[in-house]
């Protein structure tokens, strides 16, 4: 049985005051990740050629934290990540521009909102590698990642052996189940590549 809020029951306690279950704590807060594919880039020289002998500059995003404060009207979400590059040819002093994206993903398929930013990489002269961090925030509406109150009252009441519906998990009911993904979001950032990049990301 899947319940949302129980008592004074914390989370991944089994509640046995009126009722039997396994409480968990649904957070307003959208869970935060890199999507498949977008995690790394490259760079080629020249950028039509995908052999590898022309690959120049590679990049990957890691390290994707976030910090929420879901007090107020909205949830704001900072999230922080690091991008470590590197390079064939060991050179002269050179900077590297790339681009990524935040993306604002509601019940799992529709994104509602999506911005894209720029980080800059230093290369110093004579080395190969360089990293940076970025930073950006995601907000939204606190009214539209909360449950409506008779969605929460199904999932929160308590069920007693030999009840009717004891051995029924309300998310198993298409409605309560289509309530909680429309009020669960994911704040997504990943490299915004062109359609070529994102290809050569799936396939290699």
């Amino acid at each position: 049985m899947a319940v949302l809020l129980a008592g004074c029951s914390s989370k991944g306690e089994i509640d046995l005051a009126g009722g039997v279950g396994i409480t968990s704590v649904r957070s307003a807060c959208p869970n935060v990740g890199i999507p498949a594919s977008t995690g790394d880039i490259t760079l080629f020289d020249p950028p039509a050629s995908r052999d590898a002998a022309a690959i120049d500059v590679t990049a990957v995003m890691t390290n994707v934290r976030s910090t929420c404060n879901d007090v107020g009207a909205d949830i704001q979400t900072d999230v922080t990540f690091e991008i470590r590059a590197s390079r064939i040819n060991a050179g002269a002093a050179r900077d590297v521009t790339l681009p990524y994206f935040i993306a604002i993903v509601r019940g799992g398929t529709a994104v509602t909102a999506k911005r894209i930013g720029r980080v800059t990489l230093h290369f110093d002269a004579a080395q190969l590698r360089a990293s940076t961090t970025g930073q950006v925030t995601s907000s939204i509406a606190r009214s539209a990642a909360t449950l409506p109150e008779d969605v929460r009252k199904k999932l929160t009441e308590k069920r007693k052996a030999g009840d009717t519906d004891a051995a029924v998990d309300p998310l198993s009911l298409p409605e309560i189940r289509q309530a909680v993904k429309s009020a669960s979001f994911e704040a997504l950032v990943g490299f915004q590549l062109t359609d070529e990049q994102l290809k050569y990301n799936a396939t290699r």
